[in-house]
């Protein structure tokens, strides 16, 4: 698993990150491409928040089904308080990692796995696991970044360039959009369906996804890479005060896929 810990004080800092118009807009796309029908079993594997699992349960109805695991029992914590969603089914919630889902054969009609993937060591397991849960001609939706795709302006690019490559220990694989589509083959999926989520933060604003995620940054490249805690907060710092000038942009890549 990735070096940066959910400990209460990141998990809190990732939902108020959730919460942003960015990320708000990117589970919309998510749940297109799920195409939820009432009725319809759903496994959010890395649930989080749980923002997007409630949003499911709303879409599946009283006789859906919507289950969510996480590593973090504090995203899971804050996850149970969304658990009951007026008109849709309680939201069930386990403590169980990617590569080791604590359900039956043929349990779900739609899988989820939104962020998470790149911070598995297992991702050709993880997917068996899902293959595993799924029924035949089952769906799986995943989304994941290629953070070579960042940009985000600085008044010091080789500082920049210092950070970003010390954030990149918090993953497992920072390009994993790259080599998703054979590991989904793999694992006796067919990709049906490709595409790129862009998120764009042009002028600074504290209610953007990359303003939160200088927090989170800065808070985990002191003493990787060769940053130092000075240098850390003098990026952040540099970003918050470019205003008008401020730029970012980032790609995630989503996959829909049917299991064979």
């Amino acid at each position: 698993m990735s070096n940066l810990q959910f400990d209460p004080e990141v998990s809190r800092q990732i939902e108020a990150v959730y919460t942003t118009p960015d990320v708000i807009e990117q589970r919309r796309v998510v749940r297109i491409a799920l195409a939820l029908r009432p009725g319809d079993r759903v496994l959010d594997v890395g649930v989080g928040p749980g923002l997007l699992a409630a949003e499911m349960a709303a879409e599946v109805g009283a006789d859906g089904r919507v289950c969510g695991v996480d590593v973090s029992e504090s995203m899971l914590a804050i996850a149970g308080t969304r658990a009951t969603v007026p008109g849709g089914p309680k939201i069930e919630l386990e403590s169980a990692a990617a590569g080791r889902l604590p359900y039956g054969a043929e349990s779900f009609d739609v899988v989820v796995s939104t962020q998470v993937l790149e911070y598995v060591e297992d991702v050709p397991g993880a997917l068996a696991e899902i293959r595993r849960v799924l029924r035949p001609a089952g769906r799986v939706v995943v989304l994941d970044t290629d953070w070579d795709s960042i940009v985000w302006r600085s008044r010091d690019d080789a500082r920049m360039a210092r950070v970003l490559t010390a954030f990149e220990e918090h993953l497992e694989d920072p390009h994993l959009p790259r080599t998703l589509g054979d590991s989904l083959a793999g694992a006796g999926f067919t990709v049906t369906h490709r595409d790129v989520v862009p998120m764009l933060n042009a002028g600074f604003d504290p209610r953007t996804y990359s303003a939160g995620l200088i927090d989170i940054v800065s808070g985990f490249v002191p003493g990787r890479g060769e940053v130092t805690e000075a240098e850390a907060k003098a990026w952040a710092d540099d970003l918050r005060s470019l205003g008008e000038s401020y730029f970012f942009s980032l790609n995630r890549y989503l996959f829909v896929a049917s299991a064979l």
